[in-house]
């Protein structure tokens, strides 16, 4: 029986109480942690060290930290204003610090990228885990406490919930739990309520569910800031990677998307296809796209208007995502019933005569209905709910019955009054967590009930492979676009996404080898992986196409789509020297001859090749040209909004421009260069306030503001 209590303490007791202090716990990844429960059971079992804590999760989020003292003074009053009273989780800090309590651990599948780099308990306590894997494996380990968040409201005086952001794990964990509660074992479901958490409707409703949740906690100090993360800049380089892999994207088909700046710039470049199509084709032919991609368009994509829609199936429902859903480009429905799935994926139908007959030449109904078939009719909105079946009738309204019999001249006659206006159940987006930008959450709390309805947030082993009801999804997912991205790919089309060549994880394997081989499965479909052919660290630029990398998480027999911002690399079905060629091709001319020597060497490409003269202008001035010709509004730094007010933005482009350009020795040699700068503060006054470097004082604070002076100037726009 389900408990429902207003204080996270009582509910440590029970789970104390009831495991007998030996607790192994299991939360969502993001945004759906119950932070104040799992708090206060830290705090806790860090207090007594009988008890015993395991902890099982991912992406366990933290307010962004910063390094140098300039960082500091950008990112801490920016912190304080986003995320306000949000409540830290306290393991992190410890985890961070390297000084867990001994009965207590962590163990994550997937973490903020970057965040553990240097954290070697971390790296040591890492899972491995396939996105769908992940619910089978917590339920090996043993977890016998299951946490998270949930959504409530109330409709005419009772009580409904909702996993709302992250039904995806929990969805597939609950039956093996409750598999090994009927066996006998001892195990506790605790959702913590959160007034500000959006509901979301269709699967994530917690109805089927609710007796197996023993405690509802709804703890009035729990209702505190929910963690958000800020769209972050899309710089030149991110935008021509989106422009792109738009190219490829059809028209009636199936879009996943990761997150990050590089799906944003995906995202912004399909809004601009659709509402600007003139001027997204500017962008296009000015790119002067080789013919090789242009054939793929042709036979892959296209870059036209969304005439028909697409359909939206991604482990996560991003901001960019739910923009499409908003703007119009996110609109195909599926249904999930296999044989209007079948007669939908066509052409759009209605409900009529037609629609019964087709129905009836696959056998999903038959001449004389039954009632389940009668109440599937209903559900899509084929038939009013004013029919119903007695006997061998059909009664109809105004007490009019005819013979159950869909042969019946009169029958069918008789039917076309109770045929509804359209179909009904039609879902454009299947999701499993979102997490994103305040305005995104406060977009979904404001839906209505109607858009709430095409919105499907559901297990990932629905959303991430095709095992289990895989005849729907092959219907459903015509033509897929699974877009992720990478860190670096080699001249043989291997992929790394997760972690780094000596081993540490850098992030996690997530979703990507899921979608990556779904795209191998799936008729029509594709997986696209975006890498920037290059990135810049304390004034060093490096190759992110590499010849060879010790360590894949797509293996070159996946190999498929790769994208950079100087073009696209189709690798399915090629040999290995097509497909060093056509990794040149988008790789950075600062590294081509170095790259195609190594592989000449390798014996993997002939010694008399030469890479075509088009892509030899692959460098960072001809992507600023191509740019300045189109227009500086064909690519926003921040397409989809922001939080960072415009003094703000500003200073955060002369900020990345430090960090990127500026080596630690350089920056000493800056900083004293700096001392005799003669730039006149006035001009970036309004910069230097919001960093409290308007007034400085001592030689350090005069080091910083002339630090600062010279980026923002070095960042000035012409």
């Amino acid at each position: 029986m389900t408990d429902r209590i207003n204080q996270v303490e009582l509910a440590v007791d029970r789970v104390i109480e009831a495991t007998g202090g030996e607790i192994r716990l299991a939360m969502p990844l993001g945004l759906g942690k119950p932070n104040r429960f799992v708090n206060a059971l830290y705090a806790r079992v860090e207090a007594d060290t009988r008890l015993s804590l395991d902890i099982y999760t991912a992406l366990s989020l933290s307010k962004p930290s910063a390094g140098s003292d300039l960082e500091k003074r950008f990112l801490n009053p920016f912190a304080d204003r986003l995320f306000a009273d949000y409540e830290e989780l306290t393991y992190l800090a410890a985890q961070k610090r390297g000084n867990l309590p001994a009965n207590i651990r962590v163990f994550e599948f997937f973490v903020q990228p970057g965040s553990i780099l240097g954290n070697d308990v971390a790296q040591q306590h890492y899972i491995s885990s396939n996105y769908t894997h992940v619910a089978r494996d917590l339920n090996a380990r043993g977890v016998n406490v299951v946490a998270q968040l949930l959504a409530h409201r109330q409709v005419d005086g009772n009580d409904e919930y909702s996993f709302s952001c992250n039904p995806e794990v929990t969805l597939d964990l609950m039956p093996l739990l409750k598999a090994r509660r009927e066996a006998g074992e001892t195990i506790l479901a605790v959702g913590q309520v959160h007034r500000d958490l959006p509901f979301m409707e269709n699967d994530a409703r917690v109805e089927e569910w609710l007796p197996e949740m023993d405690l509802l906690v709804d703890d009035p100090q729990g209702h505190t800031r929910l963690f958000s993360t800020p769209n972050m800049p899309v710089n030149i380089q991110d935008h021509f990677v989106g422009l792109h892999a738009s190219t490829l994207v059809r028209d009636g088909g199936t879009l996943q998307i990761g997150i990050g700046a590089l799906g944003d710039a995906l995202v912004h470049h399909l809004r601009l296809r659709d509402q600007d199509n003139p001027r997204y084709l500017k962008a296009v032919k000015a790119w002067a796209v080789p013919p090789e991609h242009e054939a793929l368009i042709e036979q892959e994509g296209g870059t036209g208007v969304f005439r028909e829609g697409v359909y939206g199936c991604s482990e996560m429902m991003t901001h960019g995502l739910l923009t499409l859903i908003d703007d119009g480009i996110i609109r195909r429905p599926v249904y999930d019933w296999a044989p209007l799935q079948r007669l939908e994926m066509h052409n759009p139908t209605t409900p009529g005569l037609a629609l019964l007959d087709a129905l009836r030449e696959q056998s999903a109904i038959s001449r004389r209905l039954d009632k389940e078939q009668l109440r599937t009719l209903k559900r899509f909105g084929i038939f009013r709910n004013e029919i119903d079946k007695h006997g061998d009738e059909l009664q109809l309204p105004n007490g009019v019955t005819v013979p159950n019999d869909l042969d019946d001249r009169t029958t069918r006659e008789a039917l076309k009054a109770v045929f509804g206006d359209r179909l009904v159940g039609g879902v454009v987006m299947h999701g499993g967590f979102f997490l994103g930008p305040r305005d995104f959450y406060a977009r979904l709390l404001e839906m209505s009930k109607q858009e709430h309805a095409q919105i499907n947030m559901t297990r990932i082993s629905f959303i991430n492979h095709l095992y289990g009801d895989e005849i729907l999804k092959r219907l459903q997912r015509q033509d897929a676009r699974f877009v992720n991205t990478a860190f670096t790919v080699t001249l043989l089309g291997a992929v790394a996404s997760d972690q780094i060549e000596n081993g540490r994880v850098l992030s996690g394997v997530g979703g990507q080898y899921n979608f990556v081989s779904q795209a191998h499965e799936l008729e029509g479909a594709r997986s696209i992986l975006m890498v920037r052919a290059w990135r810049e660290r304390a004034g060093e630029v490096m190759s992110n196409i590499v010849f060879s990398y010790g360590h894949n998480t797509i293996p070159r027999h996946l190999r498929d789509i790769v994208i950079t911002e100087y073009g696209v690399a189709d690798l399915r079905g090629k040999t290995d020297e097509e497909v060093v060629m056509a990794m040149l091709n988008v790789a950075d001319s600062r590294f081509q001859i170095e790259l195609m020597e190594q592989a000449q060497a390798a014996g993997k490409l002939r010694e008399d090749y030469q890479i075509p003269e088009v892509h030899r202008r692959n460098n960072p001035e001809h992507l600023h040209e191509i740019a300045e010709r189109c227009g500086k509004d064909s690519f926003p730094l921040f397409p989809l909004g922001t939080d960072f007010t415009e003094v703000e933005q500003r200073l955060l482009t002369a900020l990345t421009w430090l960090k990127e350009k500026v080596s630690h020795k350089e920056y000493l040699k800056l900083g004293r260069r700096a001392l005799f700068h003669d730039g006149s503060p006035s001009e970036f006054a309004a910069q230097l306030k919001r960093m409290e470097l308007n007034k400085p004082e001592g030689v350090r604070e005069h080091i910083f503001q002339r630090l600062l002076l010279t980026a923002l100037e070095a960042t000035q726009e012409n």
